[in-house]
């Protein structure tokens, strides 16, 4: 090849490679934040609307579009007039038996009724000799008044006999969570794993659990979502309604963490906004998050060459998008060669399905101190990837540059 044709192959390359250096188009499926229409809102004031204008303006926006009024979070819901749900019905109340339990009766002198028992499929108790008694959604003391009843109702005791009904071991309970959870499914709560189990508890009278709890569902069913509306957390069992207001495990204070049973179904409202109240850990958010990262600032067969060893990393719930990057390894470096870097974050809009891109310049979100309005929070599956600045860019259309004169010039 002469010199003239391969310097007009390497110029068409580098103009090429060199059209890769421009910045790249803004995605096309971003929310308008702007307007506060995104899930939640992404928008900082324009400069220069006075001192007395605030700047952080997001929390705001996502307010505005809330369902109940601004004393909401504070228990102080004038709408509806205060503390939503009141007292906890005296129904709802205690360690309430469900079905696969398991029971310790106990009856003086009597083998015939002592025993250990399971609360059946059907949520009765069955005892030799004796009609099944009621016992799901009851407490045992409930239940062993029934058993003295029907021993004598049954002629086998002419006085009513001493009975002792104890908890063996409560049985895991499958529940239904629906409505604004980021995995509304089934869930089996309760269920305590072989190599958790305390013996000496197991070989002790009595028992206790917190594993069947209603917070314990929504966590398992992945958390509340920022938008669900926590005073109306509507349980339903056997046919009735009850309003359980959750609020409290939101802000420290007491709340309805009722026992579910087997067969109960909970449903978590929307108050159709993002609250970022919402954003931090509790008994009823997400667990964390599971955040794909993508670091990569060469072609490599995987992370660990851009210093990052997985390529899932696990974030507190209420993680923002920069402090993801900084995680990711994005930011530093050389301010010659690095300062221009850019980040996109990949989510989807967990009411409506679709999926959301958004796009930073790394050293604008560092070096503004108003970011947070303009500084997302990351949700349950999002992904984050890491772009290079224009030197860096540069830099590897001149290597490539390079490798292809140097295959041409070689004989």
């Amino acid at each position: 090849m002469t010199l003239s044709k391969l310097t007009s192959a390497v110029s068409a390359l580098a103009l090429l490679l060199g059209a890769g250096c421009a910045r790249a188009p803004h995605p096309q499926n971003i929310e308008p934040a702007t307007r506060g229409a995104a899930y939640q809102a992404q928008y900082r004031a324009p400069e220069g609307r006075g001192a007395a204008a605030p700047t952080l303006v997001s929390a705001t926006m996502n307010l505005s579009r809330c369902t109940q009024d601004a004393g909401y979070l504070s228990g102080e819901d004038g709408a509806a007039g205060g503390k939503l749900s009141g007292a906890v019905p005296a129904s709802l109340r205690g360690e309430l038996l469900s079905r696969g339990d398991l029971l310790d009766l106990r009856v003086p002198q009597d083998d015939t009724f002592t025993g250990s028992f399971v609360v059946s499929r059907d949520g009765t108790l069955k005892l030799p000799f004796l009609a099944p008694i009621p016992a799901q959604g009851r407490t045992t003391a409930q239940v062993a008044a029934d058993v003295r009843r029907a021993l004598v109702a049954d002629g086998y005791y002419g006085v009513t006999p001493a009975v002792s009904l104890l908890v063996a071991d409560f049985a895991p309970a499958r529940v239904a969570v629906s409505g604004a959870v980021f995995e509304p499914q089934p869930v089996d709560i309760g269920g305590v794993p072989g190599d958790s189990i305390d013996t000496l508890r197991q070989a002790a009278l009595g028992a206790s659990t917190e594993g069947r709890n209603l917070s314990v569902a929504v966590r398992n069913a992945g958390g509340v979502r920022p938008d669900a509306d926590l005073a109306r957390v509507r349980l339903t069992r056997g046919g009735t309604n009850y309003v359980l207001d959750l609020r409290g495990m939101i802000q420290g204070r007491a709340a309805d963490d009722v026992m579910l049973l087997t067969g109960d179904e909970i449903h978590v409202p929307t108050r159709h906004c993002f609250q970022d109240a919402l954003m931090r850990p509790s008994p009823i958010s997400p667990a964390g998050i599971s955040l794909y990262l993508s670091n990569l600032t060469q072609p490599a067969t995987g992370n660990a060459i851009s210093a990052i060893g997985q390529t899932v990393r696990e974030v507190p719930y209420g993680t923002r998008f920069m402090q993801a990057v900084v995680d990711a390894n994005c930011v530093g470096g050389a301010r010659a060669t690095s300062a221009k870097r850019s980040a996109a974050l990949f989510s989807r809009n967990p009411v409506t399905g679709i999926s959301v891109v958004i796009e930073r310049s790394i050293e604008d979100m560092r070096a503004r101190a108003d970011r947070d309005d303009y500084d997302p929070y990351l949700l349950p599956g999002d992904s984050i990837a890491c772009y290079d600045s224009g030197v860096t860019n540069i830099a590897e259309v001149g290597r490539v540059v390079g490798v292809v004169t140097a295959g041409f010039l070689i004989p």
